[in-house]
């Protein structure tokens, strides 16, 4: 395909699950080929520090067994964010699941050990390893929040064959939060030659301003603080005149 239609959803999960499940069927629209959801869309993280164990969930659970109902009634691939139930009871994982035309699972691998919070004190981080799956002839590679702070991830992603990154977020308000979330959303695109997908929860928790950035690093849409459901629209023909005129990728010296 030359082109991908992405909708983000900015809208904030609650502490009862099945209020959550209910939102992937109301703001889960047809006619697209990708839907992401923010990061614990399951169910928010609650208190800073409490625990999320007992909220956790099998891959084949009701969260994820959702998702993907939702996704083939409507014919697209939806992306959310979930705890999953691991080895350890305490300290799930941090997982967005990919369900629909295409499915992947991916673990947080970059715990939120920052800014004065220990993700790593509630949820297991993940294995090394990046998570690209095929959307619609564009391969997408899936990141979870603080994993934006790591360009090493994202290039991972790349060398794997992601030609558009997904990052579903929670970002946490604060001071210069929305100045960082877009400055490092543009860094990955240009720097990777990539769309970049971001996704995050809304105010006045978190920061919103979920946008999507081409590669050469314009920004094609972008939310405020406030809930909000937004489209865009991918090229092929705008990321490989990207990579002719910005070969990067193909200048590396390893």
């Amino acid at each position: 395909m030359s082109t991908l239609t992405v909708t983000l959803v900015q809208h904030a999960s609650g502490l009862e699950p099945a209020s959550n499940r209910a939102l992937l069927g109301e703001l889960t629209p047809t006619d697209t080929d990708l839907v992401v959801f923010p990061e614990a869309f399951a169910r928010d993280f609650g208190e800073a520090g409490s625990d999320v164990g007992p909220y956790a969930e099998p891959l084949d659970g009701a969260f994820a067994t959702e998702v993907a109902r939702v996704a083939a009634e409507r014919g697209t691939t939806v992306v959310a964010g979930m705890f999953e139930s691991g080895s350890d009871p305490e300290r799930p994982f941090n997982t967005l699941v990919a369900r629909g035309t295409a499915a992947a699972s991916y673990r947080k691998i970059h715990l939120y050990d920052s800014f004065g919070y220990r993700e790593s004190d509630r949820l297991s981080a993940g294995p090394l390893e990046p998570a690209v799956v095929e959307v619609g002839g564009f391969a997408v590679g899936l990141m979870t929040c603080y994993d934006l702070r790591f360009p090493e991830l994202a290039r991972a992603l790349v060398d794997a064959g992601a030609e558009v990154l997904v990052v579903s977020a929670a970002w946490v308000a604060g001071p210069r939060k929305v100045d960082h979330w877009r400055t490092l959303v543009t860094a990955r695109a240009v720097e990777n030659t990539v769309f970049v997908v971001a996704v995050g929860q809304p105010g006045p928790r978190y920061t919103g301003h979920s946008m999507v950035v081409d590669p050469l690093g314009d920004v094609l849409v972008e939310a405020g603080a406030d809930a909000a459901v937004l489209t865009a629209t991918l090229e092929r023909e705008s990321l490989d005149t990207a990579r002719r005129t910005n070969p990067s990728l193909a200048n590396r010296r390893l």
